[in-house]
């Protein structure tokens, strides 16, 4: 075993709090390596494909609003119906992630939204559609987050931002791949069959608890001792092994200085330290996902019905929105331990709303321009948003990390609620121009807030920055 084997067993931490560091500190000393790509492309997988069933519903809305002969009431039911299960769904989460373990939430999480996406190709109105992608939602809702947040505990601070941003670009890709794939796929298929191929990873739940250990991190702060020290053993033997080198010594760790128990939770997030955090950081998540999706959601209807493209044509422009928003995520995940959280959100959404406030007020009036603006600031916003999974985990201690990180998720469906909402409200009136301004509006609020209120948690520790 490692050198560290008398530190695993002779002179095991018996307090929970001295383990907690032991185990923090043990995480630093181990270089990334190929396990820890092998577990970043596993739970990489699970997001992949929730975000792939997240946005489905958009490219397929043309078709079922054709179908089903929907009102703008229904169709903006339809948009946000998913997010209000993703909604519950984060809360939830966050509870459970924190209470029975990271790993076990995933894997529920990516069954239960497979089977909804096998069900809902049988739907034929839209009322048992509306219900399953509520239930699919409260699955898609609870994963992503605690994916996030898992992540983020079994690596080391130097380079967490890179490393945990390449894994959460398979959120971004998954929206692109839905993208491209129901602009291709949607006029051949039918919006039936996206939705059946999207319930094929349904299996990957398998998957996950064969091949994911539960976080150390986790077990240690839950006084599962034996099963932290030994799953954290067993992670340094399958490094060691990769690498071909003996592990240097962890660095002595003090014990983290926590407050009881009794006060984690919901009450402590919003008391204490931790109050000025969540506010700021749920702020931030709505801002972001309010402009994110008041202007993805309606995209390819508004392509149709303002400037009469075909359907092809009105997917086809969204996807290369979508591509470009994957192309400000790549950046954002190569600059963002150097540039550093706090500057990258408050740049990124600064950079979204200058690009929505010219789109609505001076070039608004042809498809292209639209094409091009929605383009540029996708770019941005969803630089933003990526950030936010990884800062967010970083705010937070290990025994309330998940309900933190489920929180801003669960803000952020606020905004993925209340965008299209808002976007479908605005553009009834016939005011498209205005649809911008206002979402320039919000995105300039969020980099506000963050430029004055945000704390910087780069290159540190998370028991360092979350005692």
């Amino acid at each position: 075993m490692t050198t560290d084997t008398p530190h695993a067993t002779a002179g095991r931490p018996a307090d929970t709090a001295a383990l907690v560091a032991a185990i923090g500190a043990r995480f630093e000393r181990l270089p990334l390596c190929r396990w820890h790509v092998t577990v970043r492309l596993i739970i990489g997988a699970v997001t992949f494909f929730e975000a792939f069933d997240q946005l489905l519903i958009a490219y397929a809305l043309p078709e079922l609003r054709a179908e089903w002969h929907l009102s703008t009431g229904q169709t903006t039911s339809l948009i946000t119906v998913g997010s209000m299960g993703m909604l519950a769904g984060a809360l939830l989460s966050g509870r459970l992630a924190d209470r029975i373990g990271r790993v076990k939430v995933i894997a529920a999480c990516i069954a239960l939204s497979g089977v909804c996406s096998l069900l809902l190709t049988l739907c034929s109105s839209p009322g048992p559609f509306m219900a399953l992608r509520f239930v699919q939602g409260l699955a898609i809702g609870g994963e992503v987050p605690v994916a996030a947040t898992f992540i983020a505990e079994i690596t080391r601070a130097h380079k967490r931002g890179r490393f945990v941003l390449l894994y959460e670009l398979v959120f971004p890709a998954g929206l692109t791949a839905c993208a491209v794939l129901a602009w291709w796929l949607m006029p051949l298929l039918g919006w039936r069959w996206m939705f059946g191929l999207a319930a094929i990873p349904g299996v990957l739940c398998v998957l996950v608890v064969r091949c994911v250990p539960e976080s150390p991190r986790w077990l240690a702060d839950h006084g599962r001792h034996e099963e932290a020290l030994a799953t954290m053993a067993s992670i340094e033997a399958k490094v060691e092994k990769i690498t071909g080198e003996p592990l240097p010594q962890p660095a002595p760790a003090a014990p983290v200085a926590r407050e009881s128990h009794a006060r984690s939770g919901l009450r402590e997030l919003l008391t204490g330290r931790y109050r000025k955090r969540t506010l700021v950081v749920c702020a931030l998540w709505f801002c972001g996902y309010f402009v994110n999706y008041g202007i993805s959601s309606w995209l390819p209807t508004i392509y149709g019905s303002r400037f009469h493209l075909n359907l092809s044509d009105a997917l086809l422009y969204s996807t290369v929105t979508s591509c470009a928003g994957f192309l400000g995520c790549l950046v954002v995940a190569l600059t963002v331990d150097r540039i550093g959280r706090r500057h990258t959100v408050t740049w990124c959404l600064g950079g979204a709303a200058l690009c929505l406030l010219l789109l609505g007020l001076f070039a608004g009036g042809s498809a292209s321009s639209v094409l091009i603006w929605t383009s540029l600031s996708a770019v941005f916003f969803f630089g933003a948003n990526i950030c936010l999974y990884l800062y967010t985990p970083e705010l937070f201690p290990t025994r309330m990390r998940a309900l933190g990180t489920s929180l801003g998720g669960a803000v952020n469906r606020l905004g993925v609620i209340l965008g299209p909402i808002v976007v479908g409200a605005v553009y009834a009136g016939g005011a498209l121009g205005t649809v911008f301004v206002t979402l320039a509006v919000v995105a300039l609020v969020g980099s506000l807030t963050a430029g004055a209120a945000a704390e910087e948690t780069s290159g540190r520790q998370l028991e360092d920055v979350a005692p």
